[in-house]
């Protein structure tokens, strides 16, 4: 799925995350490159959620360090690290139960409005303007992710695979430069992974004048951080591929090259390519 030849976008340099006696990682090191699917796979417990915790700042590593761009962000609030344009969803479903689709799209805009409190809630003038690009390019996001016919119903009473798409969806509305996805097909049938490996690929490639408003449907993100159990999917979708066992990393390359490695899959993860 590679665009063109990358450069590493974020750095992540021998990090090392523990929780009592409990190591999570251990001086784990990765490049994310530029115009890439990286895929981080292994075990449960292996450590691969505990990275993306690291990178976008729920968790504070004891030792190592995280750059993207050039720029140190190791121990940055999450919130900034979201407006440095990074984005995930999650393991278990985080979005508003008791909201639409819509509003929890919205929600995410946030970090880009610019207009100050007064501004908002006099809501005239430029205020009124920005809160109507930001719907616009939400309408988009659920035009292209299939998901109009559920866009005004709270989200609570959604069947999982919808939530999963609305987490999505939503990640995508902080039109993000890298894409982390924690296990966005868990729980799922193979009719919807294999809409959530179309979208993966959708989202990565851009969509170029179908959305000619939105950039982030339009050209695509930079780079997607796929953690997924489910190898068949990796294989066909990733460019590089990262292993992880207790908290170490213990292989990299690409899909064929860890495919030449059977042992490596075959140990790490119970099953055969």
């Amino acid at each position: 799925m590679t665009k063109t030849e990358n450069q590493v976008k974020m750095r992540v340099e021998n990090l090392t995350l523990s929780f009592g006696g409990v190591r999570a990682l251990i001086d784990v090191s990765l490049d994310i490159r530029d115009n890439e699917i990286l895929a981080i796979i292994g075990p449960n417990g292996a450590g691969k959620t505990c990275i993306l915790n690291c990178i976008n700042g729920f968790y504070k590593p004891q030792s190592g360090e995280i750059y993207y761009d050039g720029q140190r962000i190791t121990r940055i609030r999450p919130d900034k690290i979201a407006r440095l344009g990074i984005a995930r969803t999650f393991q278990n479903i985080e979005l508003y139960t008791g909201l639409s689709a819509l509003d929890n799209l919205m929600a995410a805009r946030h970090v880009l409005m610019k207009q100050n409190t007064l501004a908002s809630s006099l809501y005239f003038g430029p205020a009124h303007r920005e809160e109507i690009d930001h719907r616009k390019a939400v309408e988009d996001i659920i035009d292209f992710l299939e998901i109009e016919p559920i866009r005004k119903k709270t989200v609570g009473s959604l069947p999982y695979g919808m939530r999963k798409r609305v987490e999505l969806g939503r990640a995508l509305a902080l039109e993000p430069q890298i894409l982390l996805l924690d296990e966005p097909m868990a729980g799922m049938n193979l009719e919807e992974k294999e809409d959530i490996a179309r979208f993966i690929i959708d989202i990565f490639e851009g969509q170029g004048a179908t959305y000619p408003e939105t950039p982030v449907l339009r050209d695509g993100t930079s780079c997607i951080v796929l953690v997924e159990h489910d190898m068949g999917v990796v294989m066909d979708i990733a460019d590089r591929i990262v292993v992880l066992d207790f908290g170490r990393k213990i292989a990299e390359g690409t899909p064929a090259e860890i495919k030449a490695d059977p042992d490596v899959i075959s140990a790490y993860l119970g099953k055969e390519i």
